[in-house]
């Protein structure tokens, strides 16, 4: 009877995990249709969407950073909502305000009324043109999705998705993210310019008579049922402690590093990139995004439990956003990337003799 009824639950997982892959594979072609390369882009999209997560996308622009999202917007049936952010913009732009209205009696009250982030999808278009004061109005949405106003708390419509362009920190008219708002982000995606390739099918595309717009293959209910799907899948204790490990390595602490190599490696051991250039390492939400994108890596690859690799893909995504370096990192323009692959190739995927962290 149990080797039964364990028949049957391997059969059940096995039906949902090709629903999930059929349903991300139609999602993504879609995506295609109308996106020209940037693959690795689209996936890191993609994967934030299904774990919950918001999408902080850098680079310089035309590089079809707005399109994206928009696409993404089209093959997904449900509400859109843009905000272009600008110097000028104010936190009550974005969330919303009380208004005095009058009602036929001629009575007065305040209304609430809404604004545009009270919509499932929302693009966040340069964030970084506007001030800091207007960015943090996000951290609260991004967080608890919610909206709170005059002490009243308004809920966020289901599923909910930030993703947010800007372009890069060196460019006039920008202000850096707060460490906050940054750590909110999912994934902070690099795009990086084209091909020639690429270039020669975006030209095809973009200057013919003929205009390609993405078609609704996925409904709001079916992105909640893979998003509790992606939270079902089951993640062994030693890939855990990898996750956790890699993220106690990009803290400068050398006490705290040695600890998360199980107490085996002396000080002196501690990766020299972060004790030279990291002022603060990943918060726990980093270790969260690891995780939560390995999930969803798995069920793409036809499994049901995550390994290291899928951690280790995830890794730079997930982290290099919650890297921030010190005075002489930013002098010497090092790279959150690089010290994230020292940090992976000095993390053992297994502890001596089986110890946890």
């Amino acid at each position: 009877m149990t080797q039964v009824a364990e028949t049957t639950t391997a059969q059940q997982a096995a039906q949902q995990i090709e629903g999930f892959r059929s349903n991300v594979r139609k999602l993504r072609d879609e995506i295609a249709r109308v996106i020209v390369g940037h693959e690795e882009i689209v996936e890191g999209v993609v994967i934030a969407l299904l774990s919950g997560g918001h999408v902080l996308l850098e680079g310089v622009p035309g590089l079809g950073k707005t399109m994206l999202v928009k696409t993404l917007a089209e093959a997904i049936d449900l509400t859109f909502s843009r905000v272009q952010f600008t110097p000028d913009l104010m936190p009550a732009d974005i969330l919303g305000t009380n208004v005095l209205v009058e009602e036929e009696s001629g009575r007065r009250r305040f209304e609430f009324q809404r604004g545009p982030t009270f919509a499932p999808i929302v693009l966040a278009d340069e964030i970084n043109r506007a001030t800091p004061k207007t960015q943090s109005a996000l951290l609260e949405t991004m967080q608890e999705q919610t909206v709170t106003v005059s002490k009243t708390t308004y809920q966020l419509p289901q599923p909910f998705f930030v993703l947010a362009t800007q372009n890069p920190l060196e460019m006039e008219g920008t202000y850096p993210l707060p460490e906050a708002q940054l750590d909110r982000f999912f994934f902070k995606l690099r795009v990086d310019f084209p091909s020639a390739d690429a270039l020669h099918t975006i030209l095809d595309r973009t200057t013919s008579p003929q205009h390609i717009h993405a078609k609704k293959v996925l409904g709001g209910p079916e992105l909640i049922e893979l998003r509790n799907l992606v939270r079902q899948v089951p993640v062994a204790r030693s890939v855990q402690d990898f996750a956790v490990r890699i993220l106690v390595g990009t803290h400068p602490d050398a006490d705290k590093a040695a600890k998360a190599l199980g107490g085996k490696v002396e000080k002196a051991d501690k990766n020299d990139l972060v004790k030279r250039f990291v002022r603060y390492g990943g918060s726990p939400r980093g270790a969260q995004a690891l995780l939560l994108g390995a999930k969803v890596l798995a069920l793409l690859d036809g499994r049901f439990a995550v390994s290291c690799a899928d951690v280790i893909k995830v890794a730079r995504p997930a982290l290099r956003h919650r890297l921030i370096l010190n005075f002489e990192g930013q002098a010497e323009g090092v790279s959150t990337d690089d010290i994230i692959s020292a940090i992976i190739a000095k993390t053992p995927e297994a502890l001596p003799g089986g110890a946890r962290s």
